[in-house]
């Protein structure tokens, strides 16, 4: 095997060799519905998506010439501050689905109900649609979650988004960096699309995304370590105690504060996230949202080979109570998930408990 295709193995994607015969978005979403009408309906919301991150791209593309997209427009309720771009983000989406005449309803992190939009389609649609917006004014990577489910026939209003994502018939997320990129799943794999900035078009740049088992790279927010329970304590420690701890390798710790990014990374070349429920006031049940955010990234996540959990519990299999309910979320590398899962089932005595590599051990000293 040539060593530049062996780097591409590590790094969990496999590139797609580009020319003449790219295949873009609408000719993948056509071959894989094969004109089923169910999935022709999934194809014609995934493209009208795609159609509004490409206008997105371009308003973000032109950064302080268009304003202060960042600007903080609203404040409402238990919800993040609402900026311009948030806005911005959500009419578009809502303008794109209007045009598919195939959505029932659409949910999303800017409304507090769900909007109503043709009665007798049978897809609803939830989203974030501007994750990690707080980087909008740091000119950091940013962007979309979402995600396409059935019409549950007996239910209206939030109700019927109350699923777990195990019924998701499409996911996705779009990030707005250096390149716009387009990662989806239809329950064949994790794609990853890029866009020609020239032709408005997405071409598949990686297919069958596939995040190594093992990692040495870790996203959590250690602002908050104070706050965390004593299993996300001991798992960070084992990490931080690197080759001369428990895990016997040396990691690095990267954290974006936009998960779409964090995310990305993961499924570029492997890690795990962590966003744990801690004890602050309010994220007793973690940040990241169930229906349009978590259920989303841990389908991909699943499809590209990796775990995506609450702790302990699948986190595609958990029921949602509210539209906007709060999960904690850990996901990514097999090992590393599978690892945080036996500390929190009791196997940590590697780790806190063993006097070499707790918190005041030989190998740790806190001030």
């Amino acid at each position: 095997m040539r060593p530049e295709n062996t780097a591409r193995r590590i790094r969990g994607m496999e590139d797609v060799e580009q020319g003449p015969g790219s295949v873009t978005l609408d000719q993948y979403l056509q071959s894989w519905a094969m004109e089923l009408t169910a999935r022709l309906s999934v194809a014609e919301v995934i493209k009208a998506l795609a159609a509004a991150s490409a206008e997105m791209a371009e308003r973000v593309g032109k950064g302080a010439l268009l304003g202060r997209l960042g600007r903080v427009t609203a404040r409402a309720g238990e919800f993040d501050e609402q900026k311009e771009i948030d806005v911005l983000a959500n009419e578009a989406i809502i303008k794109a689905l209007k045009g598919t005449k195939v959505v029932a309803a659409f949910a999303s992190e800017e409304m507090s109900e769900p909007l109503q939009l043709v009665d007798d389609a049978t897809l609803l649609v939830a989203a974030d649609p501007l994750d990690g917006s707080s980087n909008v004014d740091a000119n950091v990577s940013f962007g979309m979650i979402f995600s396409v489910l059935p019409r549950h026939p007996a239910a209206k209003g939030e109700a019927a988004f109350l699923r777990p994502g195990s019924y998701q018939l499409a996911a996705g997320m779009v990030i707005y960096g250096p390149a716009t990129v387009l990662v989806i799943t239809v329950g064949s794999g994790t794609h990853v699309f890029t866009l020609d900035r020239c032709t408005g078009t997405y071409i598949l740049t990686c297919k069958n995304v596939s995040i190594p088992a093992a990692t040495n790279e870790y996203a959590i927010n250690a602002s908050n370590a104070r706050y965390w329970d004593d299993t996300v304590r001991i798992f960070i420690h084992e990490c931080e105690n690197g080759a001369s701890g428990p895990r016997g390798k040396d990691y690095n710790m990267r954290w974006t504060g936009s998960p779409v990014a964090d995310i990305f990374r993961i499924l570029s070349r492997g890690g795990i996230y962590l966003y744990p429920g801690d004890a602050r006031a309010g994220f007793h049940a973690g940040r990241i949202r169930l229906i349009y955010e978590a259920n989303p990234i841990a389908w991909l996540v699943e499809q590209a080979g990796g775990r995506a959990t609450r702790g302990l519990d699948r986190v595609l299999d958990v029921v949602p109570a509210s539209l906007h309910q709060k999960t904690p979320l850990i996901c990514g590398s097999r090992e590393e998930v599978d690892r945080l899962a036996q500390v929190y089932g009791g196997s940590f005595l590697k780790g806190e408990h063993n006097p070499l590599f707790g918190r005041r051990g030989l190998f740790r000293a806190w001030s």
